[in-house]
């Protein structure tokens, strides 16, 4: 059966025939076969030593097959980067580390039970659709290689099927729908509780590897079902910044001109300053005669246009990733300059639950260190961002950890660690709720604290049956 279209209104096609598409040449390798057979670029071809290449292809074929768990791709531009950088090799190339504990989650958060039509998951305010199912490059610890992979993942109804993308349609009935039903009921939905839907982030993959007429699809249909705010999740100002030319903000600017109430948020993913910074040769940062350090030129002038739009908010956010970014001294270079250019500091993630997940992951109290030394010497505004750790029912903060032991608290003999629910992922009802456990510094996940949970008023560990210490020894008693 065909799969009925979406049909642009008028004003819709007005905006949409003013789009151009831009020529973009990311002079992208895919996988490793250029490499393996020495055909790949002059200054690229000893990116991966033949010791590297030999290990990983003695995987293919393999349950460690590192290829299939994530397909490899990088850019020039970030090749240019990353070979003065060990950190950003660490970041794209593949490597067997990967596959040596494959324990985690096919579908991390538990997204497929937020998952009202395909290529949507909607928790509470917040839509993200899958628009895309590839980026311009591949980050080797990536929280979407199950889409990027094009996996297969148990849905709720027991059917198995990779992740499928999203489309306008479907996307515009479903918003349509919801709102018109919160809107009768009085601001929640009935069933879900929910309010309504009023922003939507369109993620993937990486939205800034469509063309722009496909991208102002998007913007112009979603403008039209009533969502007051549109996030574009991108990394593509680290991998390619010459992808934010011209035509690309000839069409932003068209469609502000057409639905000026709309408010774009640019959610930016810098990891590591390597990846906008230039560099002396000796590896140093270079100093700016008028303030802060040098900007890789691409990179700066895609964020002053962007910041020239007072429409646009720019938002950066990164996991702290092992042997990437756990380090306090980049973090804080990190956020003062893109502070200082306008970015502002969003979240830095702890680790996720996905598969192969203990290659990257950082302890989460160790997360916690990092990020607070590096926002020594900081001014409040450049340390804005905060610590988050995604649990199945919500995004939660790692808010504070004790070195000192609790006095007569049961599971606190070494400290604890309070975890703040700061976005629930069904409704907003939980919102600020604490959850207090016993340190551990091995925990990589929450079921690193199931033994040592001292106040659960969050219900993170709850939910799995686990109960508050001084519970299991009401009922021993």
């Amino acid at each position: 059966m065909a799969m009925e279209k979406y049909i642009p209104s008028d004003k819709e096609n007005t905006f949409l025939a003013t789009v151009q598409n831009g020529r973009y040449d990311r002079q992208i390798i895919n996988g490793l076969k250029k490499f393996i057979e020495g055909s790949a670029p002059q200054d690229m071809k000893d990116f991966y030593s033949k010791e590297e290449l030999d290990a990983i292809v003695a995987l293919d074929g393999s349950d460690r097959d590192l290829q299939k768990r994530m397909p490899i791709k990088i850019t020039r531009h970030y090749f240019q980067q990353a070979v003065r950088s060990k950190s950003l090799q660490t970041l794209v190339k593949a490597s067997p580390k990967e596959t040596y504990d494959l324990d985690g989650a096919e579908d991390p958060g538990k997204q497929m039970s937020y998952s009202p039509i395909e290529g949507m998951i909607h928790k509470y305010e917040l839509a993200l659709l899958y628009v895309a199912a590839t980026c311009s490059a591949h980050c080797r610890f990536c929280y979407r290689e199950e889409l990027i992979a094009k996996k297969d993942v148990e849905r709720p109804d027991g059917t198995i099927a990779p992740k499928g993308l999203a489309q306008i349609k479907d996307v515009v009935d479903y918003i349509l729908e919801h709102n018109r039903i919160v809107s009768e009921n009085g601001g929640t939905h009935p069933e879900t509780g929910r309010e309504k839907l009023r922003e939507v982030l369109m993620s993937g993959g990486d939205p800034m590897v469509l063309g722009n007429k496909n991208i102002a699809q998007w913007l112009c249909a979603l403008a039209q079902a009533g969502v007051e705010n549109i996030r574009i999740g991108t990394k593509e100002l680290a991998f390619f910044p010459e992808r934010f030319d011209e035509h690309f903000f000839a069409m932003l600017d068209a469609f502000h001109k057409a639905y000026p109430q709309i408010s774009l948020r640019m959610m930016v993913h810098f990891n590591h300053p390597d990846e906008f910074l230039q560099k002396n040769p000796d590896g140093t940062y270079i100093d700016n005669p008028d303030g802060g350090l040098e900007w890789i030129h691409e990179t700066l002038s895609a964020v002053k246009q962007l910041r020239s739009r007072s429409w646009i908010n720019v938002d950066n956010q990164s996991p702290i990733i092992a042997d990437i970014n756990d380090n306090a001294d980049a973090l804080r270079i990190l956020q003062r300059e893109l502070k200082r250019n306008g970015i502002e500091n969003h979240y830095f993630f702890c680790g996720r639950d996905i598969v192969g997940h203990k290659a990257f992951n950082v302890p989460i109290e160790t997360a916690w260190k990092i990020l607070n030394e590096s926002q020594r010497g900081l001014s409040g505004v450049e340390a804005h961002a905060r610590l988050s750790i995604t649990h199945y029912k919500g995004k939660t903060e790692v808010a504070a950890i004790t070195d000192t032991p609790v006095p007569g608290v049961k599971g606190g003999e070494n400290g604890v660690v309070v975890f703040k629910l700061l976005r629930g992922a069904a409704d907003a009802s939980n919102r600020a709720k604490v959850t207090i456990v016993g340190r551990n510094p091995d925990a990589i996940w929450f079921n690193g604290y199931d033994d040592r949970v001292v106040v659960d008023e969050a219900e993170l560990f709850s939910m799995y049956g686990i109960k508050p210490i001084s519970t299991q020894l009401e009922a021993a008693e």
